[in-house]
């Protein structure tokens, strides 16, 4: 089988919105009676400033997706991060660097059979490749001792602690929020070697 990572437009984005939400529910385990929203959300994001989406193939099969777009003061999930930030006593001179230039990466998920192969790091180099920001944040739930795929990815890609144990609004989860500078340490090498070359990766 043939991995192919390949960058989506937001017509193609909006389009396969479905197949790529699909692939989100399975890899997160969510309810499928959240499918309706969840499109209709991914959709509105894709309208967001600096909007990149990446998919995965085998052969000609989707098995994961990756989205993100400029972080923005006036979004829900800055206003987040502020409060968690303020929470925990900053935010410091270098956390309010960070947020106010930042690429966020929205989603990152691959089919659970597929998980642990490189799919993810693959997409995400691409999905950040080229990119203006000056850091990248993304939110991933908090698991034992970070023992899974997810937690490995972003940690050899270089994103460190932002804040950790966090709660959204309206989830009872708890969550750690990482970041790193771009480009990544070890996507911009890899890339350069093969330019198609959250996760659930």
């Amino acid at each position: 089988m043939t991995l192919t990572i390949r960058r989506l437009n937001t017509p193609e984005f909006s389009v396969n919105a479905p197949v790529l939400v699909d692939i989100y529910l399975r890899a997160m385990g969510y309810d499928p009676t959240i499918r309706e929203t969840r499109i209709n959300v991914w959709r509105r994001n894709s309208m967001n400033l600096g909007f990149k989406a990446v998919c995965a193939l085998l052969d000609d099969r989707v098995v994961g997706v990756a989205y993100g777009f400029r972080g923005d003061q006036d979004h829900w999930w800055q206003h987040q991060l502020r409060r968690g930030l303020r929470d925990q006593g900053g935010p410091t001179h270098q956390e309010l660097e960070i947020i106010g230039d930042y690429f966020e990466v929205a989603e990152v998920h691959v089919l659970p059979g597929q998980q642990g192969h490189g799919i993810g790091r693959k997409m995400m180099g691409e999905l950040l490749r080229d990119n203006h920001a000056k850091f990248a944040v993304l939110s991933t739930p908090e698991v034992e001792d970070e023992l899974n795929h997810a937690f490995s990815l972003y940690r050899s890609l270089g994103f460190s602690d932002l804040l950790r144990r966090f709660r959204f609004d309206g989830d009872q989860r708890e969550f750690a929020v990482l970041h790193a500078s771009l480009p990544l340490r070890e996507a911009s090498a890899s890339n350069s070697a093969h330019p198609h070359s959250q996760e659930n990766s």
